[in-house]
């Protein structure tokens, strides 16, 4: 179609090459809200689930840590499950990320800025 103009064919291809990176993106980033991880703490007797996007979707407690003086120990478990869980969901949505780059043929970290 654009072939007798040189430079703005190339042009036209590059800016819907560009269109369709940013869809495929966007769509990706839709995604990581269902992509779910569990993280956990004190041998699993904390484990917290998020998505991928960092939102904590629910926490579970073992029953033993309910004693009065574990109170401290407990309140410390849960922050490293939500670390933990927070670490594994932006590792979940560096993955998925890298998969549209990879799929696009884009150089690996290569950062967008969409």
């Amino acid at each position: 179609m654009l072939k007798g103009l040189g430079q703005l064919g190339d042009m036209a291809k590059m800016m819907k090459q560009a269109q369709e990176v940013q869809a495929k993106m966007s769509a990706a980033h839709e995604g990581l809200e269902d992509l779910v991880v569990e993280g956990e703490a004190g041998a699993g007797m904390v484990k917290v689930k998020a998505n991928a996007k960092g939102d904590i979707l629910g926490i579970s407690i073992d029953p033993s840590l309910f004693e009065a003086d574990q109170r401290e120990v407990v309140e410390d478990l849960i922050v490293a499950g939500v670390k933990d869980a927070q670490a594994r969901g932006k590792e979940a949505a560096r993955v998925e990320i890298a998969k549209v780059t990879e799929d696009l043929g884009l150089p690996a970290g290569m950062k967008l800025p969409f």
